[in-house]
């Protein structure tokens, strides 16, 4: 602040301005005399006292209210934002706010009291997926008991929409915290529960034969412990009233050494089985079971290795996608390995023991592509969407190209008396039954 008339009437003018109520911080006072500048010593007549007590510099005047961006009606409980504007800055460094839409306003209320929605039965697929979308942001889906009743009114709403195919491979721990939510999902088409441990009396097992899921085709039970027992009640519904997994069309029921020939046979009920694993299990006569497979169901073995039970086809797909990795990741940095092994190793030198090297618990799934003839994978010849018959035909040029290297090591009069045989042979390879299933495709 610059004054310009005489010391007099400056310093009248500089002691009413900071004697008022109801000013600014000035900053610096300076006073202009004989073409010069002066700044003016404030501890002069009486100023001093007047800025003892400075007053706080204020941003906003003393009538701006906040009350309109946040909602102050019960600070006890859970303080809740209504977000009613956006605030933005300008490029001049100023605040700025707009207001939301109404539909925006709407959608954020709805998603905080999700779980106090009667029913969503006949609302709008669009409505519902950017609900589902603003509850998930607000974490509304971890709450305890609120979570599992605001999933259950989608899941009862729209089926598929929020989840078509769930992949928890060898994610125990998974099934274990969030069972309830795991079987609130309907209309399920793939799920995937390999090495998972669950046994023939796991509550997940009996809802599998459930209505909700009977539109799965596709069931991935790899190295469960099960036996026959749990075949048996798996294939209870469907034999009995035809209804469960009538629509299955892949079944993996590899590494499950307890199912034997016998559990085998409730298998004969899915008619409309396309391809079927069972390699690690427990048979005893192979042959009769490959037979008793082709009878029935119409399934023939496969020599190599078929592409659907590589694991790489069933994911995760829905809008509660990003919900099931949310649960992997709390019951992951839930339970974390210990960080060091000290005390461990502590006690193995006390005790004069060797350590000991521990490999990690890993699940066979890696072992897909191992030696073909320990696989027991089937396929449904007249199946449409099954690779088999070019995988049969791979098998057979695979043989061929064998068969020629090992006839390059006999010995060359062996192959010039044999040389009219070995080519009757090479087209003697397909029958006439081979060449009409050829044909087929």
């Amino acid at each position: 602040m610059v004054v310009t008339q005489n010391n007099q009437v400056a310093t009248k003018a500089m002691s009413y301005y900071l004697n008022s109520e109801n000013h600014l911080d000035p900053g610096p006072i300076y006073v202009r005399e004989n073409g010069q500048l002066h700044m003016v010593n404030l501890a002069l007549d009486g100023v001093r006292s007047s800025l003892q007590k400075p007053r706080p510099f204020r941003l906003f005047p003393k009538g701006f209210s906040v009350e309109l961006c946040m909602n102050r009606e019960d600070d006890t409980a859970q303080k809740e934002k209504t977000d009613h504007f956006i605030f933005t800055y300008t490029r001049e460094g100023n605040l700025r706010y707009s207001a939301k839409s109404l539909f925006s306003l709407v959608l954020g209320f709805i998603s905080d009291n999700v779980d106090h929605i009667d029913s969503l039965i006949g609302f709008p697929e669009q409505i519902a997926e950017k609900l589902f979308s603003a509850a998930e942001a607000r974490q509304k889906f971890t709450e305890p008991g609120a979570g599992l009743r605001a999933l259950q009114k989608f899941t009862e709403a729209y089926g598929s929409l929020v989840l078509c195919s769930l992949c928890l491979r060898n994610r125990y721990l998974v099934i274990s915290e969030k069972l309830e939510e795991i079987k609130s999902f309907r209309e399920l088409t793939c799920l995937d529960l390999s090495c998972c441990k669950l046994g023939d009396e796991h509550e997940l097992l009996e809802h599998l034969t459930n209505e909700a899921l009977s539109s799965v085709t596709q069931l991935h039970l790899k190295d469960n412990c099960l036996s026959d027992a749990g075949v048996r009640k798996m294939t209870a519904p469907v034999r009995v009233m035809k209804r469960g997994l009538e629509n299955l069309t892949l079944l993996d029921l590899s590494c499950n050494p307890e199912i034997t020939d016998a559990g085998i046979g409730y298998l004969f009920s899915f008619r409309k089985l396309n391809c079927l694993d069972i390699s690690g299990t427990g048979l005893k006569d192979v042959k009769a079971v490959k037979h008793k497979l082709q009878t029935h169901i119409g399934l023939v073995h496969s020599k190599v290795p078929l592409k659907e039970f590589d694991h790489s086809n069933c994911k995760t797909e829905g809008w509660a996608d990003q919900i099931v990795l949310q649960w992997e990741r709390v019951t992951s940095e839930a339970v974390k390995p210990r960080e060091t092994g000290e005390p461990r190793t502590a006690a193995q030198h006390f005790y004069g023991t060797r350590a000991r090297a521990e490999a990690p618990v890993k699940c066979p799934l890696a072992d897909t592509h191992g030696n073909s003839s320990e696989k027991l994978q089937f396929y449904k010849e007249e199946a449409p969407d099954c690779h088999g018959p070019l995988l049969k035909r791979e098998a057979v040029s695979s043989q061929e190209s064998k068969k020629s290297k090992k006839r390059a090591f006999e010995e060359p009069e062996k192959e010039q008396s044999n040389s009219s045989q070995s080519s009757k042979q090479k087209y003697v390879c397909l029958a006439v039954e081979d060449w009409d299933l050829l044909n087929s495709y």
